[in-house]
């Protein structure tokens, strides 16, 4: 329909530019248009007077504006319009045309898979008008791009597609051929998300246009698909983790789907987690958190999977994998608190079972004396709190009760600062008629790391009597941001946690901790006798490490008024302090940039490096040393990453599929005994899965491939439409190429549109009554 008005293809006015071949100067063409405007509109107006009443008003400037427009279009027609573009020459170009060979392409929709599709489609007429101009070149593509001679060598088995690749291989392998364009069968699905914009500046380069041709659904009809699962790449032996799933579905809204998390490390899976769900909206994202006990040390794979429903599509993107590194080496806590009570015996009491987390206790006892339990040598606190930063650092978590803020000399309150910032431990501040602001702590400069603005004034802190007496007291209960929590995760059902939280016996004394701040997350709060809601438990990341108020001593009512067998108040401790110092880095942590490879091996190993004071080591050697399946075995060196004191990275690629083993290892000199000592080392897990990434995102990824086209020059067809490919393909600025005009003035629409005006006019006259 566009060349029966235009006469031309459109890519001939996309790419073209318009000239007038008159040979008069254009500034004379408005000239006489402007005059022609002028005298049509005198001629009007002096026959104004004799005019009929019904001419003189608005409508006598309709009929001016339709002249107007009529003499003005031939005054431009005399100017023989063109349009001048860049057109291929016939036999003189190479035509690569380039089909998809990846898995998702054997996906079967209407009865064809999609490969057989785009096969039909250029079988169609397509590839022999191609041939009749060009000389045409046949590839397939997944990752990389391959010259086939015959469309019966695809095969679809291809595990990855990397379209961005394979077409800068394309440009660098026919650098001395004329490529005039690129013809692109493909669904889109690209496993890396997008085209680099190395790529596109590659073809850019050459001015070569990609014609991308889309196949596949845009949209599927009936499918659950794993968008993300998030869980934490490191625990401690035995603790609870939550992995948060996310998934989309279409065609099944309303039904019950099946979430489960397994371990299948072993031989023999064990499924750790399951929850049936009620699914949303077709298209909307939807989230669930499974809590679930991770078990011992040692490398963890997890299969996090929804169950296939009836009818649907794909059932291989029901699946992910996902890898946790889980420790051994125990955490250790210092405790610090002001005054014998009941908080200190049942925190204490609780984290008797967990064999993870050893708390090392000093309680104040008298003005001038201190109690000290858990200590693994006779000198280790016998000074009280340390004044040294190695001595506080050996720890990865500090909790502070009822101590006032005095307490510390101003140094060591300096190295509680940097034990959070600097050495990325965790600290707890627990509520006390001696803690938060009846403390003093608000008058300090650790007031920055704590996640609440604390109260100015004093006598926040607030103890009940027993409410036989007629009093009452403050009752926990479940904030929002709790309900996702590991840390207040007491049932692994989020409705049934909500409603243990309701039933926990009251706190035997409360604390005003002030006001969240904005980066704070408030856990639990509390309601006051008087029914005044306020913050009960608070966390915030700080610097390197993380804070959290805890705005009570009387917690221990948990424990003390449950039913025997409750273990609401030991989880939640426990759960508690794992949050404390789980996360607290030794002198050496590693990570990687993806712990699952899909379909490519390349990884990147990043390690940070720090010495004695937890300062960035700038200077060490840093080595990581990769154990892989069937023997592979390799010694990677590190380079200091620029810019970013204490990091250092490798670019590392891993050959084989399964599971690697890397630990990493950093050493210094030092500069009086050229001695070499080791800083630290610490051990990291990743695994290589092929022939995945092709089971997610199987919708036709219809954006990129316009994008890729637009960016190119070329266009994006549909598969119905590929009939006219070949008379779009010439006109392009790549190859071998010929200027060529072409006239504009005799076009089907231009005669269509001056009988149009013409005729307008004369319709409104008789309209009018004035013919």
């Amino acid at each position: 329909m566009f060349e029966f008005f235009f006469k031309y293809p459109r890519s001939v006015y996309e790419r073209g530019q318009f000239a007038l071949l008159g040979a008069g100067p254009k500034w004379l063409l408005v000239l006489l248009i402007v005059a022609a405007a002028v005298s049509l509109a005198w001629l009007i107006r002096s026959h104004l007077a004799q005019a009929a009443q019904v001419m003189r008003s608005w409508r006598v400037w309709v009929i001016w504006g339709l002249q107007t427009l009529l003499a003005a279009l031939v005054l431009v027609l005399l100017w023989q319009p063109a349009i001048t573009v860049a057109e291929l020459k016939p036999q003189q170009n190479v035509i690569a045309v380039l089909v998809d060979d990846s898995r998702s392409m054997g996906i079967s929709e209407d009865g064809f898979t999609r490969q057989a599709q785009a096969v039909k489609a250029l079988q169609n007429g397509v590839l022999a008008s191609l041939n009749r101009s060009f000389q045409t070149r046949l590839y397939r593509f997944d990752d990389v791009a391959a010259r086939i001679d015959n469309l019966k060598d695809l095969q679809t088995d291809a595990p990855s597609t990397r379209i961005g690749d394979s077409l800068k291989q394309l440009s660098v392998e026919t650098s001395d051929l004329p490529i005039g364009a690129v013809v692109l069968l493909s669904d889109g699905s690209d496993n890396t998300g997008s085209i680099g914009a190395d790529a596109i500046n590659v073809l850019r380069a050459r001015h070569i246009p990609v014609h991308a041709v889309g196949f596949g659904h845009e949209r599927a009809k009936h499918d659950v698909e794993l968008d993300d699962v998030v869980v934490a790449p490191r625990a401690l032996a035995g603790s609870r983790l939550a992995a948060k799933i996310t998934w989309r579905q279409r065609g099944y809204a309303g039904a019950k789907l099946n979430l489960t998390v397994r371990d299948v490390s072993a031989p023999q899976a064990k499924l750790l987690s399951s929850r049936t769900v009620n699914l949303g909206p077709d298209g909307n994202l939807q989230t669930e958190t499974l809590m679930f006990d991770i078990g011992g040390a040692g490398a963890r794979t997890l299969q996090i999977a929804a169950a296939p429903l009836a009818g649907e599509e794909n059932t291989a993107n029901n699946t992910v994998t996902r890898v946790v590194n889980v420790g051994s080496q125990p955490r250790r806590v210092l405790y610090v608190e002001g005054e014998p009570r009941w908080e200190y015996k049942f925190i204490r009491q609780a984290e008797e079972d967990d064999r993870m987390v050893e708390i090392t206790s000093m309680v104040r006892t008298s003005q001038n004396k201190i109690y000290r339990q858990g200590i693994s040598d006779p000198k280790e606190l016998a000074d009280g709190f340390p004044s040294r930063a190695e001595d506080v650092f050996a720890y990865q978590g500090l909790i502070i009760g009822s101590v006032e803020a005095s307490y510390f000399t101003p140094g060591q309150q300096e190295l509680i600062r940097e034990f959070v910032d600097r050495r990325g431990g965790g600290l707890l501040l627990l509520g006390g008629q001696f803690s938060l602001a009846d403390g003093g702590w608000n008058a300090t400069n650790l007031t920055d790391l704590m996640p609440t603005t604390l109260p100015t004034q004093a006598g926040t802190f607030h103890r009940e009597q027993d409410p036989k007496n007629g009093t009452t007291h403050a009752i926990a209960e479940l904030a929002p941001a709790g309900a996702d929590s590991i840390i207040t995760r007491l049932v692994d059902d989020p409705a049934a946690n909500a409603a243990k939280w309701k039933t926990l016996p009251y706190l035997m004394d409360y604390e005003d901790p002030g006001t969240p701040k904005p980066g704070a997350a408030v856990l639990a709060n509390m309601i006051t006798p008087e029914g005044r809601k306020l913050p009960l438990l608070i966390t915030e990341n700080f610097g390197h490490g993380r804070t959290a108020i805890m705005a009570t001593g009387g917690s221990w009512r948990w424990q003390m008024s449950s039913p025997l067998g409750d273990t609401a108040h030991d989880l939640f401790w426990q759960q508690l302090l794992r949050w404390l110092v789980s996360d607290t880095p030794g002198h050496v942590t590693a990570s990687v940039s993806a712990q699952v490879l899909l379909d490519n091996g390349a990884v990147t190993l990043n390690a940070e490096v720090r010495d004695a004071q937890y300062n960035p080591a700038r200077d060490a050697k840093v080595e990581a040393h990769v154990l892989g399946p069937s023997g592979v075995s390799a010694l990677v060196e590190m380079a200091p990453v620029p810019d970013s004191p204490g990091q250092f990275q490798a670019a590392w690629s891993a050959p084989k599929t399964g599971a690697y083993l890397t630990e990493i290892t950093a050493q210094r000199s030092d500069p009086n005994t050229r001695a070499v000592k080791e800083l630290g080392r610490d051990v990291l897990t990743f695994q290589r899965m092929d022939g995945v990434a092709e089971n997610f995102h199987t919708e036709q990824n219809r954006d990129l491939l316009e994008r890729l086209a637009t960016q190119t020059g070329g266009r994006y067809w549909n598969a119905a439409d590929l009939g006219k490919l070949a008379g779009a393909i010439p006109f392009s600025e790549a190859g071998v190429t010929v200027r060529e005009t072409k006239d504009l003035w005799d076009l089907p629409l231009v005669f269509l549109v001056l009988l149009l005006l013409r005729f307008s006019e004369w319709w409104l006259r008789r309209t009018w009554g004035i013919v």
